[in-house]
């Protein structure tokens, strides 16, 4: 499992079924934009499945550094896909798609990013799929933990610190816990016949500026907050950012759910569940 220092790898290696052996690799332990590195990793390790867990998440400085988010989101697949006849898990994103049809995006359904990141990850998906039945892609979105920065963490920052907030009302699609997310992808490693693209989130949808609701009620409720706090909902151009977002990315995920075997919680029982386990890690 490469990525194993960000917060979807530290939720991988959690919750690793006893059965595996798992490798656990950091960006220090392979640098999956090296070819020769994956090459020797590949070697070492004589991987059976590789997660591809690694990723430049950054997505507005992304936008300033496109050669580094190159480097991990596009070349990094591609050279895990070369290096060796094992199966590949490429982690991808709901930012491959622009927002614009107005309903859940289905698996096959035409991609058009509008970020550095998003294309990016699009292009990291192309050499995975081109494994055939040795290649699957798993778009996720919104993923957050009690590990890394992430949004949920960054509002109990900010909620703890201001009176009032303005958090985006026009951009829609749904969080997704990561342990949540890694439980899927070990059920993925335990169904070798599941191959091409799939999608994952918890079930339910939202808007940045729901999402941070949620937050503020269930982190007050868990006693992570000491005061309720105003969240006012703004426009997404009221909040320009460097790069662009999909206005609508909920992605449907029913044929995956349904080969999985798995219906995710809502988002919010997830949620309340990830802030349980920060109080649990903050005493």
């Amino acid at each position: 499992m490469t990525g194993a220092g960000g917060q979807l790898g530290r939720e991988l290696a959690r919750t690793a079924p006893a059965q595996h052996q798992v490798a656990l690799l950091s960006s220090g332990d392979c640098d999956i934009g090296d070819e020769a590195a994956v090459r020797a990793m590949f070697a070492r390790e004589q991987p059976d499945v590789v997660i591809n867990a690694a990723a430049y998440t950054a997505v507005d400085k992304a936008e300033a550094e496109p050669e580094k988010a190159e480097r991990v989101n596009a070349l990094g697949p591609s050279n895990l896909a070369k290096a060796g006849a094992c199966r590949v898990l490429q982690v991808s994103t709901d930012f491959v798609f622009d927002g614009g049809q107005g309903r859940p995006y289905q698996p096959d359904d035409a991609t058009n990013p509008l970020s550095v990141y998003g294309r990016t990850k699009l292009a990291g998906e192309a050499p995975v799929l081109a494994l055939g039945r040795r290649g699957l892609v798993l778009r996720t979105s919104w993923v957050y933990s009690v590990d890394g920065s992430n949004f949920v963490k960054t509002m109990l920052r900010l909620m703890a610190s201001r009176p009032e907030i303005g958090v985006v009302g026009d951009q829609v699609g749904a969080p997704t816990w990561a342990q949540g997310l890694a439980g899927a992808l070990w059920r993925i490693v335990e169904q070798p016949g599941l191959d091409g693209i799939h999608h994952w989130r918890d079930a339910g949808a939202a808007s940045w500026y729901d999402f941070a609701i949620a937050i503020a009620e269930e982190a007050t409720a868990a006693g992570l907050l000491a005061n309720p706090i105003r969240v006012k909902p703004i426009g997404a151009r009221d909040y320009p950012t460097p790069a662009r977002r999909p206005a609508f990315s909920l992605l449907d995920c029913a044929h995956t759910w349904a080969a999985l075997g798995i219906t995710p919680p809502h988002w919010r029982e997830n949620l309340r569940r990830m802030l349980g386990l920060l109080k649990e890690q903050n005493a």
